[in-house]
């Protein structure tokens, strides 16, 4: 018998990525932030990004069918909040960003974040609860030298703003504990093979 409780059916996946989303509305850029984002597949490198279907920022998305995912460090954090809690049909929310564009030409960017992903649109998936899921796939991404560490984004200069959607916080990153595909490495694996044969 587990000694865990119960928690009920919520999203309790962590850290939470805060991400600033961009589409052109009728011809104006603006910016949405939000944290229901992932990794579809590595290729073609594809994302999602998962919105109310209420926002203004779905009308550009589908207008263009392109939309970029920018990731914001903590010296962004009140920019970024604010953009949550406004809606760009009343606040041009592009007037906080030096904006810019890439090779889609319609998916608007902002210069201070220090990782900025242009997406075209695949698929729109609506949920019917009042969500959509947006399906891009990746056609470049853009970062200033600054943030690069041996041709790679560099976690640490990154800085990036992190979610808990229990208690409404943000929070940053920590130290590295370990390097991925070595830290397995000392688990003896002759102990939990199935078939001892082998």
């Amino acid at each position: 018998m587990t000694s865990k409780i119960k928690l009920g059916a919520y999203p309790y996946i962590y850290p939470m990525p805060t991400v600033i989303v961009g589409s052109l509305v009728n011809g104006d850029p603006n910016f949405v932030t939000i944290s229901y984002v992932g990794i579809v597949q590595h290729k073609p490198p594809m994302a999602s990004v998962t919105l109310i279907n209420s926002h203004y920022t779905n009308q550009g998305i589908k207008q263009n069918k392109s939309f970029s995912i920018n990731i914001p460090h903590t010296k962004l954090l009140s920019k970024t909040d604010f953009l949550g809690m406004n809606s760009g049909s009343t606040i041009d929310k592009a007037a906080l960003f030096k904006v810019f564009y890439g090779e889609l030409k319609s998916a608007p960017m902002i210069s201070e974040t220090p990782i900025n992903l242009e997406c075209k649109l695949i698929d729109v998936i609506d949920l019917k609860n009042n969500n959509e899921i947006f399906i891009g796939e990746i056609v470049q991404t853009y970062s200033s030298k600054k943030y690069i560490r041996r041709g790679y984004p560099f976690l640490k200069r990154l800085d990036p703003i992190l979610f808990s959607i229990n208690s409404n916080s943000y929070y940053k990153i920590g130290r590295r504990i370990g390097k991925a595909w070595q830290e397995g490495l000392r688990i003896n694996e002759k102990v939990i093979r199935k078939n001892k044969d082998l």
